[in-house]
């Protein structure tokens, strides 16, 4: 069997990913498959730490374009993120795969608070750990809190699983069928070319810290499995990669 190619890596959901074809809130069967793929690659003993998006429930910006407090309308997108959290930790659990939750955002009741030397003790002692609340702070993505995690936990890799795209694009595949899908990309092509990998805050930290991305499509069964084997699927975005 092939060894995997990542000992620990963060796989980012975002919160569309989790309503499936719904469109909003959390789907039951969606949420299941998910759980499945993670478990087949916690299986190969594989550390596995999730961070979760929000999209479907709550987007912090739009409410703040509404008019509400931007502050405001960022923390109720980290308790958010703390339901798909949970919801996603209830679907691991059923398939006998011990699960932690950790938030930035203190409640005891329902969840642990992050603790970085706590989540890397989990992580060794093969239980998936998710990671909700954001950063804890408004004003930051979750994809920004995906790259300051894998920094704190020396993550290999970040797993930017998409839903209904397969990799990064120099324009919306689903818009322009002339667009090129790109195999590798510099972390300064995708600032540069403003291609929206991630918010510039998040991909700024993932070059700083020398961390790759790679962007999938999660609705392709078993592709999270392939990304752990190394086969060659999406975009991988790195330092040192030439533009040609």
């Amino acid at each position: 069997m092939t060894a995997p190619k990542y000992r620990r890596v963060i796989l980012k959901l975002s919160g569309e990913a989790l309503a499936g074809n719904k469109g909003y809130g959390i789907e039951p069967i969606t949420i299941e498959g998910i759980a499945r793929e993670v478990k087949e690659v916690a299986d190969l003993g594989v550390q596995v730490a999730v961070v979760v998006g929000a999209g479907n429930i709550w987007r912090g910006i739009s409410g703040s374009a509404r008019g509400m407090d931007r502050a405001t309308a960022d923390y109720m997108g980290m308790l958010a993120t703390v339901l798909n959290a949970l919801a996603l930790q209830d679907a691991l659990e059923q398939m006998e795969v011990d699960t932690r939750v950790q938030t930035s955002l203190e409640m005891s009741q329902v969840a642990e608070p992050y603790i970085r030397r706590r989540a890397i003790r989990h992580l060794e002692k093969g239980r998936v750990v998710i990671f909700a609340g954001g950063t804890g702070n408004p004003y930051f993505s979750t994809d920004t809190t995906a790259a300051l995690r894998a920094a704190e936990i020396e993550a290999e890799v970040i797993l930017m699983a998409k839903n209904g795209v397969d990799g990064v694009y120099t324009a919306d595949p689903h818009k322009d069928p002339e667009a090129i899908k790109y195999d590798e990309l510099d972390f300064m092509e995708v600032l540069n070319r403003g291609l929206g990998v991630m918010d510039s805050t998040a991909t700024s930290l993932c070059m700083d810290n020398s961390i790759p991305l790679l962007v999938f499509a999660l609705n392709e069964k078993g592709n999270i499995r392939r990304a752990i084997l190394g086969e060659q699927i999406g975009t991988i975005v790195r330092k040192g990669v030439k533009d040609e």
